[in-house]
């Protein structure tokens, strides 16, 4: 995409930073290797997949192995200049062929973690695949079968080396992630947020929204949080920002070169961050104050019971949805803080700001009124 045309793609552009590739997109691209190589006693090297968005990277096998009914492929992750503790970790795929009609079925090996605590999108017990790469994988699976004649009912196993030990620096053993890593992305993309290069490519996407005469542009934490504000608004590709942690530098720069109306939109557990009165939402730098929510908790009508329960929820999902059960209106809550923190930081700049939550799946959990 053309750079003076905005958006997430020019923004990456405008940086000159190079984009990686998310542990699940390394994970799908091992899986697709090991299963053609079950199937047809070939590795592909290098294996190509489809992530969510159409792109089609090429990944290089690091090992491959085929015995005893089982394939083995692995994949060395490329963070591209994002600085990612799991930059440089090898990720594997084992792929055993299951009876017909068993699915497909995931395994965590070695290095990769087993949740333990309720709050996550997975159920206890399950290995910490994200849904997403989950979705990738079996996509792939399915096309793998249907090229050289399989069923596509398959374990996968996916590992990691050191993954044990890398997780330590991670969030996971707090949030009851424990034995290693979580396979993560929801666009197989790694995009280098973590650096003043990525807040100065902010500023260039309100000056081109402005520019292109946009009155309304959206502040998104990710591709999820840009899909919900184009169908709530039908908001144009340049009058979206991708903010990702850096909330503060969207409002600090919508202050000093205003817009109309300014919507935020990210996953609830960010957003309550930023109704805590934090600026940088990134997980190294500010968490979900599970006090602040049960205080809000309790002025939306909880009682003390359940104010109690969401102080010491696992993570800030689990406590929205302690308050989703009993009628607490949570997220809305939170919509409503964090519009008026930002409010606060525009200083009585010309913006109207509203602000909306959602969760991992984009659906809207939380909402406030523009102010």
């Amino acid at each position: 995409m053309d750079e003076a045309k905005g958006g997430r793609s020019a923004q990456l552009k405008h940086t000159g930073l190079r984009h990686g590739w998310t542990t699940g997109a390394c994970a799908t691209a091992a899986t697709t290797a090991a299963y053609t190589a079950l199937l047809t006693g070939d590795f592909p090297d290098p294996v190509t997949i489809t992530l969510p968005k159409g792109q089609t990277p090429s990944f290089a096998l690091a090992a491959e192995s085929l015995a005893d009914g089982r394939a083995m492929a692995s994949i060395v992750k490329d963070a591209g200049d994002d600085p990612d503790v799991t930059h440089g970790a090898l990720i594997r795929a084992t792929v055993r062929v299951l009876p017909r009609g068993s699915g497909v079925v995931f395994a965590a090996g070695p290095g990769v973690g087993t949740v333990t605590r309720p709050g996550l999108p997975l159920d206890v017990g399950e290995p910490a695949i994200n849904p997403v790469p989950r979705q990738m994988m079996r996509e792939h699976v399915a096309l793998v079968a249907g090229r050289y004649g399989g069923t596509g009912d398959v374990e996968i196993t996916v590992s990691v080396d050191h993954g044990e030990e890398i997780a330590r620096s991670t969030w996971n053993p707090r949030l009851g992630i424990l034995g290693g890593l979580s396979i993560l992305g929801t666009t197989g993309i790694v995009v280098p947020y973590s650096c003043s290069a990525w807040i100065d490519s902010i500023r260039r996407g309100v000056d081109v929204a402005r520019a292109a005469g946009r009155t309304h542009v959206a502040g998104c934490t990710g591709s999820t949080s840009e899909k919900t504000v184009v169908a709530e608004y039908g908001l144009p590709e340049d009058a979206l920002l991708d903010m990702g942690d850096f909330a503060g530098a969207v409002l600090k720069y919508v202050r000093r070169h205003p817009v109309d109306r300014l919507t935020i939109c990210g996953g609830f557990a960010k957003l309550s961050k930023l109704a805590a009165g934090h600026l940088d939402l990134h997980s190294a730098r500010s968490q979900v104050d599970k006090g602040f929510l049960a205080g809000l908790a309790r002025a939306g009508g909880a009682d003390e019971s359940l104010a109690a329960a969401v102080s010491t929820a696992n993570t800030g999902l689990a406590a929205l949805q302690l308050c989703t059960a009993a009628g607490v209106p949570l997220g809305d809550l939170v919509a409503v803080a964090a519009r008026d923190e930002a409010w606060g930081v525009l200083r009585g700049a010309p913006v109207v700001v509203d602000v909306i939550c959602i969760d991992r799946a984009g659906v809207v959990v939380g909402r406030s009124g523009p102010r």
